[in-house]
């Protein structure tokens, strides 16, 4: 009988580890890390509308983000098995570990996830389409389309140079214009300002990547902006992502939202000593840290310019 409990106990201690890995595993393809690119645009749009409005919708706050994290994540799981099945992802990259080209899944299987994960958004998207009506919707379908379209495909928008853009204008103008449209029902320039703002600090995170991966890419005939136009010359476009926010803030200085402005200031220290040391460093495994670096520049800009509105 005592044999026989053990042996269920080894079992189930099997299966509860292997649980765990898969897990594990899931969370690493998710690549949580990142998913402050979706998180800040939606901190940010409901503090703007919340300084117009006086309100929060908790409902819309918490559907959107679900919404736009699972089509960020399912944009993950895609770019994940598309790099592999393109030979971008090879056992020489010096990025984050990878799932498909590791072993971890199958390609099968993370294409399974993406899919999941965009029906997913969509789900969660219905309601925002019944309080927002048809632009919502068309935000909706373009983000999941754009978000396969990323890196899936004979043309991909990767692998044509156009990630930037990309990012630029759905973590930027897509995602800012349209939260503060759902909250308020109105178009507003404003929005299109901070939008322009996180769009080009967003950016920053996957110029950083690409640059990492110059010598990869070149291999795999992946023609980002950095394999296009050269090292140099991306080094100095990431100047601009990160230093025409600031210089963009002083709209909200002469709009009298001055805490908004101080929140952009407050990081220029971080973001100066960011860029210096990308100046200084050719690509590599370091630009890891660079990375991390500039993820955290962008989050602490997101927070206290949402901190900026509120007060």
């Amino acid at each position: 009988m005592l044999t026989y409990i053990n042996k269920e106990n080894n079992v189930n201690s099997v299966i509860d580890n292997s649980f765990l890995t898969s897990v594990k595993n899931w969370s690493l393809a998710a690549r949580p890390k990142t998913l402050t690119a979706s998180l800040v645009p939606v901190l940010v749009g409901t503090s703007l509308s919340y300084s117009l409005t006086q309100q929060v919708s908790w409902d819309l706050f918490f559907l959107t983000l679900l919404s736009v994290l699972f089509i960020q994540i399912g944009t993950n799981f895609v770019n994940d098995a598309a790099d592999f099945r393109k030979g971008a992802d090879t056992s020489e990259r010096l990025g984050p570990q990878r799932v498909t080209q590791s072993g971890l899944f199958s390609e099968k299987q993370v294409w399974r996830a993406a899919f999941f994960s965009f029906v997913s958004a969509a789900i969660c998207g219905l309601y925002l389409v019944c309080k927002g009506g048809w632009p919502i919707f068309l935000i909706g379908i373009c983000s999941i389309v754009f978000g396969y379209w990323y890196t899936a495909g004979s043309k991909s928008l990767a692998y044509l140079g156009l990630g930037e853009l990309f990012v630029f204008i759905f973590y930027g103008w897509v995602a800012l214009v349209g939260l503060v449209y759902l909250y308020t029902r109105q178009w507003l320039f404003e929005a299109l300002v901070l939008g322009t703002q996180l769009g080009l600090l967003c950016s920053t995170l996957i110029s950083i990547n690409n640059l990492r991966d110059v010598n990869q890419d070149i291999k795999a005939n992946k023609k980002t902006m950095v394999v296009r136009f050269g090292v140099l010359k991306m080094k100095f476009a990431l100047s601009l992502f990160f230093l025409l926010p600031v210089i963009i803030g002083f709209y909200w200085f002469f709009y009298k939202k001055y805490y908004v402005f101080i929140a952009l200031i407050v990081t220029l220290p971080l973001t100066v000593g960011l860029i210096k040391d990308v100046y200084q460093t050719q690509p590599s495994r370091i630009y890891n840290k660079f990375l991390a670096r500039a993820s955290l520049i962008f989050l602490l800009n997101g927070l206290l310019i949402s901190i900026g509105f509120i007060l």
